[in-house]
């Protein structure tokens, strides 16, 4: 009899989707051994074996329905794959099952139901068909407002994605603020938005170069003002000189002049902050000859 607590052993020990472990425990009798066997020579257990690969390539997405927006980064291992319709089809199912659920972490979104059991599941299956390590990195899921209008923008085919919501400005200038955003890529919405660590150490720094420069230690305060008002203009969205103004205005007078606010911005740029493959073509090749 094929047990859940079969399956699960089954799927800890191949990393195959729970259907996948279902079918293979019921084709051999509940007979554990045999169904790895089963699955290995369906190519179907081979998704565990990438678990470890480096996946930071892959695409960011955004998906609008009505006052629901879901935007992810989903990750593989090459560029190539990304633009696999195996790939970008598991991507588009994700951002279905987000709008669909409120769900609020990583693991809400894995265990969502799909056509191939969980989001997990259809991760790993797809895993497994592909031949390269793929997973769910980021998401969030937004909901606007019946006086808000969502922006959102896709730069090179989602190696970068921007969602914003703006409040009482049209969808356009929603849309300019998320192309903005994509080209400029602030850190933070607005300067309150900073944490007093980062900026701290930011000020520390700060510091330091002015007392190199030889600037007097009674100056320096006064100084520092000025500067901690140009690193607003680099990281935070609000104090950013807007792309397409004309007269220096910030994005904030921008959206203002517009009779809007800027309620919220996400920008996933694909990869950020992610250990990247140093692998070359022939060390790979090298590796797959040898059965790696």
């Amino acid at each position: 009899m094929v047990t859940a607590s079969l399956v699960k052993e089954l799927r800890e020990k191949t990393g195959a989707g729970m259907l996948d472990c279902k079918k293979a425990l019921e084709a051999c009798d509940a007979n554990i051994d045999e169904a790895i066997n089963w699955l290995r020579e369906k190519g179907i257990s081979k998704a565990a074996k990438k678990a470890d690969r480096i996946a930071a390539e892959g695409m960011a997405a955004i998906k609008v329905d009505g006052d629901v927006a879901a935007i992810v980064e989903v990750n593989s291992e090459t560029d190539f794959v990304a633009k696999n319709a195996e790939f970008t089809g598991m991507v588009d199912t994700i951002l279905d099952a987000i709008i669909a659920n409120d769900v609020s972490s990583l693991e809400d979104v894995l265990a969502l139901p799909c056509e191939d059991g969980t989001v997990n599941d259809l991760i790993i299956n797809k895993t497994a068909k592909i031949g390269e390590k793929l997973s769910l990195r980021r998401f969030e899921r937004v909901v606007k407002n019946s006086d808000e209008e969502f922006g959102d923008y896709i730069h090179m085919g989602g190696k970068i994605a921007v969602l914003t919501v703006v409040k009482g400005a049209s969808k356009e200038v929603a849309k300019d603020v998320a192309l903005h955003a994509a080209a400029m890529r602030p850190t933070y919405l607005r300067s309150s938005d900073v944490p007093s660590d980062v900026l701290d150490k930011e000020k520390e720094i700060m510091r330091e170069q002015l007392l190199n420069e030889g600037k007097p230690a009674d100056k320096i305060d006064n100084i520092l003002v000025g500067k901690v008002n140009k690193y607003y203009e680099e990281v935070c969205l609000e104090n950013q000189i807007f792309v397409k103004a004309e007269n220096k205005e910030t994005v904030q007078k921008y959206v203002a002049n517009n009779g809007g606010t800027i309620e919220q911005m996400i920008r996933f740029e694909v990869g950020e902050g992610m250990q990247k493959r140093e692998e070359n073509f022939a060390e790979e090749v090298a590796k797959q000859m040898a059965g790696k």
